[in-house]
């Protein structure tokens, strides 16, 4: 078994597709305003957004993003505008996240976490 598809909901595709290709997400289906499909950069997981009434309540939805140079994407992220809630700094879980929202206030991880991702050292056999 593989994970390789998340969907989440949005009030306004449009403005989340926009904000997604600028994380640096591809898009390759277009259906606005009702559905959107993009692939990540790396590797062969997609994602996609379809077109909600309503948001999920609570804390809502929380998608992580990894990649290797997490400190300079971030940057790079800064200089187009993207505003984070709090900047790269190391966890005590042994990853460097920073965080964000996005238009429609779900949470974004980016994050490096190289091999402690899936082999932590308190990881269970």
């Amino acid at each position: 078994m593989n994970l390789n598809q998340i969907t989440i909901p949005s009030i306004n595709v449009e403005k989340a597709v926009e904000f997604y290709k600028i994380l640096g997400l591809k898009l390759i289906v277009d259906s606005i305003p009702r559905y959107v499909r993009f692939e990540c950069p790396d590797g062969d997981a997609t994602f996609s957004i379809h077109n909600a009434e309503e948001l999920p309540k609570g804390n809502g939805i929380t998608i992580y993003f990894e990649d290797e140079d997490l400190d300079n994407w971030v940057a790079k992220l800064q200089q187009k505008g993207v505003i984070f809630s709090e900047l790269p700094n190391d966890k005590p879980w042994l990853w460097r996240e920073a965080h964000l929202k996005d238009p429609d206030g779900n949470n974004l991880i980016l994050f490096d976490a190289g091999k402690n991702r899936k082999n932590p050292a308190w990881r269970i056999n």
